[in-house]
């Protein structure tokens, strides 16, 4: 367990720019508006030969209620428990405000250790909040700049020590396990990565919570609470998993904002990543047009899809709304006919189980291999069950099949004629490899190839030989 960093501050203090600027690369949404960052996003930190997790956190707000800025304190407060020490962030520009000062009474009380951060310091703007800093009694401010990279060693300074005492501890703590040298390491093997998506207040954010079984991420009956991406370690019933939370995608008319424009890119682009994409839908309200199109892009994305009804629980006729669910499912969605349809309740916890057996599975369908033989004899079995249309009256010949690829399953058929084929009897072969191969739901993916697509020089004439080079081979001939 590495050493945990969590920067807190007032909102738009700058506190996601230096998150972004230590994992090396933007994963944390910035935005001129305050309060971007609502809940916790965790990050591998890399800050000269250290390493670290660093966790960027919503703006503390003097709110103590259960609005929305009351339930972000909360969240920031229990980052500070989890954390080894705090970056505590002040705007140099601004100077101390009495908001800051409440907060630096807070962390001091908390038993975390505390840096002192001057942001946005660089040139004379910063030099008077800087030295202004020193008033809250955390000991010396140091001056940094986000944006411009400027005071990162002086931080790396204070923080070696830290890192240095946190892992003798930790190799402490292992002296007193006693382990047997003879056990097998356990394999490590890469998370299984799985984004949670749907229209806003779906239950997205929910859902995760009870997967986790604390409350890392915001929820409330607001919609739109979730801003970008959050990825959530986890290891769900002995599977490791990294779970992204996305912001609600609504229709692409209604979104006007820059900031919600940039929540529904990091949500697609969490889409794009993903092994598993969950489709999340509300039982009121199920099948929209955006959940159509979500469930689209998933398919077309080439990620398995898992497609779960929230809200089970207060749902009244739940056999006849079920019978609905499906055949709506089958109507709407025929791109993905077999995907597995799953009825949960995210408050309660009712059918995650199933759920997560349905990951599982649509996991182990979207990573399967068919082998080649078997391939050909099914490919001759559907040939002679429904021949290929034959065109001017010749008759397409196919003559070969591969899988070529898996994640999603790809297909490549060599044939005769292959732009001759219509779209009809392929779906006719992908809806037979799904039938004949266990392969329901997942994207399946078939290409069509003439025996020579491959060579480069298929449609390249002849040359003529030149006048030179027939000299030059007569009179090789009269030399040998």
């Amino acid at each position: 367990m590495s050493f945990v960093l969590a920067i807190v501050g007032r909102p738009n203090v700058g506190k996601s720019t230096l998150f972004n600027r230590l994992v090396g690369r933007r994963l944390a949404l910035v935005d001129d508006q305050p309060g971007v960052t609502r809940d916790l996003r965790e990050g591998d930190a890399r800050l000269g030969d250290l390493r670290f997790t660093v966790m960027d956190t919503a703006g503390l707000e003097d709110a103590t209620d259960d609005s929305l800025p009351g339930r972000m304190r909360r969240l920031t407060e229990r980052a500070v428990g989890m954390a080894d020490a705090c970056l505590f962030l002040v705007d140099a520009r601004v100077g101390i405000t009495p908001t800051d000062e409440v907060f630096a009474d807070i962390l001091r009380r908390s038993g975390t250790p505390v840096i002192l951060g001057a942001n946005k310091a660089e040139g004379r703007a910063g030099e008077a909040g800087a030295l202004e800093a020193w008033n809250l009694g955390l000991g010396e401010p140091l001056s940094l700049s986000a944006e411009h990279g400027e005071g990162l060693a002086e931080l790396a300074v204070t923080l070696a020590p830290m890192i240095e005492a946190a892992e003798d501890r930790i190799e402490e703590a292992e002296t007193d396990i006693d382990i047997d040298a003879d056990a097998p390491a356990a394999a490590r093997t890469k998370p299984l990565q799985i984004a949670v998506v749907g229209r806003p207040n779906a239950g997205k954010s929910t859902l995760i919570n009870k997967i986790v079984g604390e409350e890392r991420l915001l929820t409330g009956p607001e919609a739109g609470i979730t801003r970008d991406s959050i990825a959530v370690q986890v290891n769900w019933g002995g599977t490791d998993m990294r779970i992204f939370d996305t912001a609600g995608m609504r229709k692409k008319a209604r979104v006007q904002e820059k900031l919600e424009k940039l929540s529904v890119s990091d949500g697609l682009r969490a889409v794009k990543f993903a092994e598993i994409v969950v489709v999340l839908l509300d039982a009121e309200i199920p099948f929209e047009q955006q959940d159509l199109r979500i469930a689209d892009l998933a398919e077309r994305e080439g990620r398995a899809v898992v497609v779960a009804v929230n809200k089970w629980d207060v749902e009244e006729h739940k056999q006849e709304k079920l019978r609905d669910l499906k055949e709506s499912f089958e109507r709407l969605l025929p791109q993905l006919r077999g995907a597995p349809l799953v009825t949960i309740s995210a408050k309660t916890g009712r059918g995650l189980d199933r759920l997560q057996a349905a990951i599982l599975r649509a996991h182990e369908v979207w990573n399967r291999r068919v082998p080649t033989a078997t391939l050909n004899r099914w490919l001759a079995e559907m040939v002679e069950a429904h021949p290929p249309p034959a065109p001017a009256g010749r008759r397409i010949k196919l003559r070969y099949m591969t899988q070529a690829k898996t994640r999603p399953p790809g297909f490549v058929v060599m044939c005769s004629m292959p732009d001759k084929i219509p779209e009809s009897y392929s779906r006719y072969l992908v809806n037979g490899l799904r039938d004949d191969f266990d392969m329901p739901g997942t994207p399946i993916r078939l290409h069509m190839r003439g025996q020579g697509d491959a060579n480069p020089y298929r449609n390249r004439k002849k040359s003529t030989p030149s006048r030179l080079s027939k000299h030059v081979r007569k009179g090789a001939t009269k030399k040998g």
